[in-house]
This record gives C-alpha cells, structure tokens and sequence, in this order.
C-alpha cells in the first residue's frame, strides 16, 4: 500500500538551508519517509536522526558519504532508477531528486535547476572540471528537462530562481518562501573569544559563495569579521584572510543565534537563489549587507532591513559596510520582515498543494 506522503532530496549530508527546508517539510508530514542518496548524520542537522530515512544502495560507500560531491557522476542515474511508492512526494532539488520516478503524484520544491549543468563556472569556480561536463551538456540537459516535466506541480523558493525555472523548463513555479527555521526563541550559546560588535557571513565555503570577496573587504575595515561555514575553499580563505577575521565550523544552533543575535549585521556576496540568510538574520533584528542578485531581491527590503552591493568584490563590500554603519535599520522594521517567512505560512501552502495533488488522483 502506497504512503499518503513521501519526501524525496538530493543528499543529506550538510547543515544548510536546502536541508532546513526539509525538516520543515518533516514538520509538516511528521509521518513521511524521507527518501535520498546518502545520509550522514554527522554532517547534517541531528533532528535527522528521529526521522524515517530512507537512503540509496551507494549510502554503503563511506567516502561518498562523507564527500558527497565525489557521487557527482552518479546521483542522475542514481536518482532516475528510484521509485518512491506515494499517493504524493515531494521533491526537494537542486538538480537529482526531481529525476525520481513517483507512483502517485510528483511535487517539486526546486532550490535551484542544477548549478552544476547551468552554472558550471561559476559553480566550480572556473575549475577545470566545469569543463568536463561540456561534451555531455546538451544531453544532460535533454535528460534534467524530461525530470522537469514528469512533475505534476513545481514550486521555488524566489523570483529570480521561478524565472530560471520558466526559461530552462518551460514550467511556471510558485514561489512559495522557505521559513526561517532556526527560531530566535531558542536557545543561545556564547562562542568564547568572540565578542559583540563583529559582523557575520553564515556560508558554505563553495567559490560561488564569493566569501573570499567578503574577506577580502574586511582587509580595509577595523572591524572583525566572523566566518561560519567549511567547504573546499576554506583552506585558502584562512589563508588569504587577515587578524581581524575569525572561522568557526561545526556550530551549533544555539551558538548561531547567539552569533546572528550578536553582529551589527550578516554580509553575504553569493549568486544567491533564496537568500537564506538575510532571513535567519532579520529574526533577531540584525540587518544585512548584500549582493544585488537572485534572491536576496526577495528577502532584504533595501534601506529598511539591509543595504545593498552591486559587485561581489572587496572594495563594493566594504564600501556597503561603511553605508549601513552611517544609517543602520531600525531593528524593530527588521524583525517585522521577518514575519512575512514563518513556518507556519510555508507549511500552510505546502500542505495545500500537496491536498490538491492528492484530490486530483
């Protein structure tokens, strides 16, 4: 007998905001499987572990496991011999779990059509690798197209990524806004040797995040910057990086509010699709310094919650930092934004939409 409800994402193996959309999701169908490629639990958010996961025969390889972009060549074919036996699953993906094959109804809550095929260069940072995947782009491409269109409905997380979606796939998505998850009511956790006052970039350290941009900004400012995140770049970074700037890896929640709590403001200069950040931030009251792209349109209302940069370079950064030091944003206007992503509002529209596919059976 089918499930009523199953969710599906790409691989669970990171602390970020793609995996926050699904324990979001798990909230809102508790009684969902969760259907993927790998599952780390050491890497991703612990509430996993009281979840139904239920992963790939390749979640035996531990290197792939713990490297999860090593599976790269082989999550498409992976994903595309998956079947997930539900009245309705919903896919959370940024480029694999959409191929999945869904006996009841497929619901798409796309992050981003695949950075990898799309966005190559600035996805590997203009690495050689990008360059593998060019002979193969166009039937990758045919293949991605064809996932798109088995779904009955797709929704996105921005304007900006809806309307990549419309021109790749030729499909309208809903933009329905991910929740800022981590709760400004729980609890918070010093980080020692750090003190108020700094400012905060909250990233996976991937050359699109451009955080060696925000690094490089702060070589001109007084002021500390503090880094959370690792990724394959971090060992330049740290290396690049001068005094007045701090890494931290593995934080908790609890420490991340009192981070986010803490800092005059997050500084982000990612080609961003959602904008995650700025959201988490403005729960606290703290505004942002951003880049102009994708979706932080959507998630900073210039001049009341954050300010704007139009370059992702040091110099623009700084030059934003110095804007929002000399007029700040009033931290009640900034957490009065934040109510427009609640939980609450995304798992009402989620559960609509999958009421709806399920009616139409």
């Amino acid at each position: 007998m089918s499930a009523p409800i199953a969710l599906v994402h790409d691989y669970l193996t990171q602390r970020g905001g793609a995996e926050r959309v699904v324990l979001s999701l798990s909230r809102a169908f508790p009684d969902a499987a969760i259907h993927t490629s790998v599952y780390e639990a050491a890497s991703t958010f612990p509430e996993f572990e009281a979840k139904h996961i239920v992963p790939a025969p390749m979640n035996r390889i531990a290197l792939v496991r713990r490297r999860h972009r090593l599976g790269l060549p082989l999550y498409g074919a992976m994903f595309s011999r998956m079947v997930v036996d539900a009245e309705v699953a919903i896919c959370s993906s940024s480029g694999w779990a959409h191929r999945a094959h869904v006996t009841g109804r497929k619901i798409v809550y796309c992050h981003a059509p695949a950075r990898w095929l799309y966005q190559a260069e600035a996805y590997m940072g203009g690495s050689r690798r990008a360059g593998l995947f060019e002979p193969f782009r166009k039937v990758l491409a045919r293949s991605d197209a064809r996932a798109a269109a088995s779904a009955d409905v797709y929704l996105t997380n921005s304007r900006a990524v809806s309307a990549r979606i419309r021109d790749l796939y030729g499909i309208a998505a809903e933009v329905v806004a991910p929740p800022h998850s981590l709760g400004a009511d729980g609890p918070r956790q010093q980080v020692d040797g750090i003190d108020g006052g700094y400012f905060l970039c909250v990233s996976r350290l991937l050359p699109y995040k451009n955080v060696a941009s925000v690094v490089g900004a702060f070589a001109s400012l007084p002021h500390q910057l503090v880094v959370v995140g690792d990724g394959p770049v971090a060992r330049s970074l740290r290396a690049s990086a001068t005094k007045n700037v701090r890494f931290l890896a593995g934080v908790t929640d609890a420490e991340l509010r009192w981070l986010y709590a803490s800092a005059q403001a997050v500084v982000a200069a990612s080609f961003e699709d959602y904008g995650l950040t700025p959201v988490e931030a403005s729960a606290f009251g703290t505004p942002s310094v951003v880049l102009r792209w994708g979706g932080f349109l959507d998630t900073v209302v210039e001049d009341k919650t954050g300010v704007f940069f139009d370059e992702p370079a040091p110099a623009p950064i700084a030059a934003a930092v110095r804007r929002l030091l000399a007029d700040p944003p009033e931290a009640h206007v900034v957490l009065a934004h934040a109510e427009g992503f609640s939980e609450d509002a995304f798992v009402s529209r989620v559960r609509e939409v999958a009421g709806a596919a399920g009616h139409r059976m």
